[in-house]
């Protein structure tokens, strides 16, 4: 069985990490990378350092506009498919690379798995909102992380090819976690940046509603994170 997986972007590579691992012996895996993230620090450090296998296809889509990026990226995926025709097609999460990924497969009537479907904000407005929906009603497999993922499905009439299948970010970060505890020598991070373990919040913020609003957005967030209790 072949298997064609498509990421893009630094959460489908953590994702991507853990399902590779999963598929490895079972089945052929052709990786497709769209370049949605193309930084080094942002792409090729998460392939090195999670040691999944170098992509087969690096489309190199790069930056632009949503139907820009998307549409370059449908274009590219389906010449692709034509060359490869896999069994499946794996998408991750709710980036254009999922849509475009999704679309493509599901037009050449080729069965669609969705790992993290079911995830809702029920804000359309948001790009990642449009991409998971449309996402999960073209998906012939949705992969819940949770029972409300899978209950968000079942108002929105999608009930066939549903399984709650757990978190796969949860895994990465046991496994990972399991390796630098069982490595501290390979890991030098705390003295890089003088800090101590559990006397540190990290956090990452990237959505537009957050970081297009302006300082009283950003100031909230940081209000938010001193209400956190001190770490034991």
């Amino acid at each position: 069985m072949k298997i064609l997986t498509v990421v893009g972007a630094r959460p489908q590579f953590i994702k991507a990490s853990v399902v590779s691992r999963a598929l490895n012996g079972r089945c052929e895996e052709v990786m497709v990378h769209t370049g949605q993230h193309y930084d080094r620090n942002m792409s090729a450090v998460f392939f090195e350092e999670l040691h999944i296998p170098k992509p087969t296809y690096n489309l190199g889509v790069g930056s632009g506009t949503h139907g820009w990026q998307t549409g370059e990226m449908l274009i590219k995926i389906e010449q692709v498919l034509f060359r490869e025709k896999p069994d499946a097609l794996i998408v991750y999460g709710d980036t254009n690379s999922t849509l475009a990924g999704a679309l493509a497969a599901s037009k050449l009537h080729i069965p669609v798995a969705h790992v993290e479907a079911g995830l809702r904000s029920h804000n359309m407005r948001m790009p990642e909102e449009q991409n998971r929906v449309l996402t999960d009603h073209i998906s012939t497999w949705l992969f819940c992380p949770t029972k409300t993922a899978a209950d968000n499905l079942a108002k929105e009439s999608i009930t066939n090819g549903v399984t709650v299948s757990g978190d796969v970010m949860l895994d990465a970060v046991l496994h990972f976690l399991r390796l630098a505890e069982s490595n501290p020598e390979k890991t030098h991070i705390y003295e890089q940046l003088d800090i101590r373990p559990k006397h540190y919040r990290l956090a990452t913020l990237h959505r537009a509603e957050t970081t297009d609003s302006g300082l009283p957005a950003i100031e909230q967030i940081f209000d938010a994170f001193e209400k956190f209790p001190e770490p034991v």
